[in-house]
């Protein structure tokens, strides 16, 4: 069994090494291209230079990235003592570091996990999750999170999502100018329909569907209820459903992190769809809990 979930580990350390790789290669063609057009081939190797620039910037600061993207603090064990001792119990069931915790003031149930190893792992709930998950409920998507700093899945989403965030960054240049000037909203989507093919090819080459699949069965034997898995992924796509947020620059990078697609999965938004159905989840999640349709 030790050599197996070595070979495991290994196949699947190998598998995220070959994404990220996958991920950075539209990045650094596009800065050889462009340096090629602007000044020939001295200007390819500038353009290589900064793509890399980027992407250790990327690799460095895409957890704080993502983090912001959602408006996210630090919460304390004084605001949170019950999640605190959640996340604890979870973490010493799964033989895990404790990760730091974190809040975002979004009122959409959501969550989701970042970090580039399990001993810098963070996972943020919204406040809409922790209002509208009982306990058990509760439980079982801390376990879903964990079970992706288990995995170690967390690396390449989080570094995707950082790489994203950085590509569409132009794209929320007009947010910064003054609030009167006109046709801001224009020139966002204008921007966006040049830079958010590329960060969706990116995101897309870092994570698969099954990457959800395989938390919530890791997850829910961890919590111990698969059941209560899927109610509350029952309860969060209502929720996502009904307080949808709006598929900005900054928060279509990082939608594939979270637990439920936070967007209303039409129209541009479908680019950065990563999230198998949630029917499907819950569908395989009672199954597990040994029920039969």
């Amino acid at each position: 069994m030790g050599v197996r979930g070595d070979r495991r580990r290994t196949a699947g350390l190998a598998g995220q090494a070959i994404r990220l790789v996958a991920a950075a290669i539209p990045l650094i063609a596009i800065g050889a291209g462009i340096g090629a057009a602007v000044a020939g081939g001295g200007g390819a190797i500038a353009g290589v230079a900064a793509a890399g620039v980027i992407l250790a910037a990327a690799g460095t600061y895409c957890d704080r990235l993502a983090l912001s993207a959602m408006l996210a603090r630090p919460v304390s064990e004084v605001e949170h003592p019950e999640l605190y001792r959640l996340v604890r119990e979870l973490s010493k069931s799964g033989r895990l570091p404790v990760p730091r915790l974190y809040l975002s003031p979004a009122q959409q149930p959501n969550s989701f996990a970042v970090g580039r190893t399990p001993r810098s792992a963070t996972i943020c709930c919204t406040e809409g999750l922790l209002a509208s998950l009982d306990e058990a409920e509760l439980r079982g998507v801390l376990g879903h999170e964990l079970a992706h700093v288990s995995g170690r899945d967390i690396r390449p989403a989080t570094v995707s999502a950082g790489l994203a965030t950085i590509i569409t960054f132009p794209a929320g240049l007009p947010r910064l100018l003054p609030a009167r000037a006109a046709g801001l909203g224009l020139a966002e989507a204008s921007l966006m329909l040049v830079f958010g093919p590329v960060a969706a090819l990116v995101i897309r080459l870092s994570v698969t569907r099954d990457r959800e699949y395989r938390a919530d069965a890791a997850g829910a034997l961890l919590a111990g209820d698969p059941e209560a898995l899927a109610r509350a992924l029952r309860k969060i796509e209502a929720g996502t459903a009904e307080l949808a947020l709006a598929p900005d620059a900054r928060l279509t990078s990082v939608g594939h992190l979270m637990i439920a697609s936070p967007f209303r999965v039409e129209g541009f938004a479908r680019l950065f769809g990563t999230h198998p159905p949630a029917g499907e989840r819950i569908r395989r999640l009672e199954a597990l809990a040994g029920y039969r349709r």
